[in-house]
């Protein structure tokens, strides 16, 4: 059902690229530079799934490397090429609206790149972060989502994830969250299909409002 949606919520657990930021051309470009140093075929069209940790994509691309060396050598290529990064419409706005226990970032970037990320686009660090980093098992495990409910202090079912990748739509749901999908990287057939809860086509459709145990929020879904 489409129109304006309430929903009342303890807090809001943000992924980062393709939510907050858009990083999708620094990512094309350092993957491919990346497959091209380690010796990749065909490292001009190496695809990356949006999403997905860089661990898990070493491990994929080129089992056989060192992981912390491929990690250091993609986080560097990914912090210093931020030329385009860009902050995507409403999150600006949203944050500054929410108090800083209501929200977390849990994303599948690492933490130094997360940094790297939050202080090019001159977003807020919040005190809350789950990064791909911090856990055993990357999205779309609810591992990461369950983590980011324990940090706002309140059952999964009551936080609400904005996500726009289908790994991380269905890492939300797995963890018993509702998940608010923002159209971007992908289309909204495929976050219907992950199992996105409601759907905005940016965060400028979302308004919260403080309230004493939580956030009430306005939605305007597709």
């Amino acid at each position: 059902m489409s129109g304006l949606v309430t929903v009342e919520v303890a807090g809001i657990l943000f992924d980062m690229d393709g939510v907050l930021v858009s990083s999708i051309g620094s990512v094309n470009r350092c993957w491919r530079k990346w497959a091209e140093h380690y010796g990749l075929p065909n490292a001009e069209t190496v695809q990356i799934e949006h999403g997905t940790r860089a661990v898990d994509m070493i491990a994929r691309l080129k089992p056989d490397l060192d992981v912390a060396e491929g990690l250091k050598f993609i986080e560097d290529l990914e912090i210093d090429d931020v030329a385009d990064l860009k902050v995507l419409p409403g999150a600006r706005a949203l944050l500054g609206s929410l108090p800083p226990e209501r929200w977390a970032i849990v994303t599948s970037a690492t933490y130094r790149l997360l940094l790297g990320r939050l202080r090019a686009a001159e977003l807020p660090v919040p005190e809350r972060i789950i990064s791909g980093d911090m856990v055993e098992r990357g999205k779309p495990d609810p591992e990461p989502y369950r983590r980011g409910a324990e940090l706002i202090h309140s059952p999964a079912a009551e936080c609400l994830v904005v996500e726009d990748a289908p790994s991380g739509v269905g890492a939300g749901i797995a963890a018993g969250c509702r998940v608010l999908g923002v159209l971007g990287t992908h289309k909204e057939a495929e976050l219907r299909a992950a199992g996105a809860t409601w759907i905005v086509r940016s965060l400028e459709d979302v308004n919260a409002q403080t309230r004493p145990n939580g956030l009430t929020l306005s939605l305007n879904v597709l």
